[in-house]
């Protein structure tokens, strides 16, 4: 297999994988359990979740009374949503998944090796043989 065919080969592999990491953002992100996680759900044993004006309140003993937000608690993407409105999952996924996928190319192009000159190229390096036989 040739380089062009290695690179195109390359190239689509990417394409698909980026084609089904936006899927699933888009489409099985919708599907996912609005209740909390295991994590979520051991540290709230012991209370009882209470709804105030403030939004709600955990009374009782349990480890996720002395919990605090996340510092991107307020940022539009918080929570799998778009400025807290829940109904665009999905959009938050594409979103992530773009940001994601920009940043992990940007590192791949900055860290990857520089491209090698190929076969056909007429440049040689001091003292190498050049076509004549004789050395430079």
């Amino acid at each position: 297999m040739n380089d062009t065919a290695q690179q195109r080969g390359g190239r689509t592999f990417f394409v698909w994988f980026g084609v089904v990491a936006l899927f699933v953002a888009a489409v099985v992100s919708y599907l996912a359990d609005s209740s909390p996680d295991g994590l979520e759900a051991v540290t709230r044993q012991g209370c009882e979740t209470v709804p105030t004006s403030n939004g709600e309140r955990l009374t009782g003993e349990c480890i996720a009374r002395s919990g605090t937000e996340h510092a991107f608690a307020g940022s539009p993407l918080a929570d799998y949503t778009v400025l807290g409105n829940s109904g665009m999952t999905g959009v938050a996924g594409i979103l992530g998944v773009l940001v994601t996928l920009l940043l992990a190319g940007g590192l791949f192009a900055l860290l990857r090796e520089p491209s090698r000159p190929t076969s056909g190229s007429s440049t040689t390096a001091p003292g190498d043989d050049d076509s004549s036989g004789t050395r430079r």
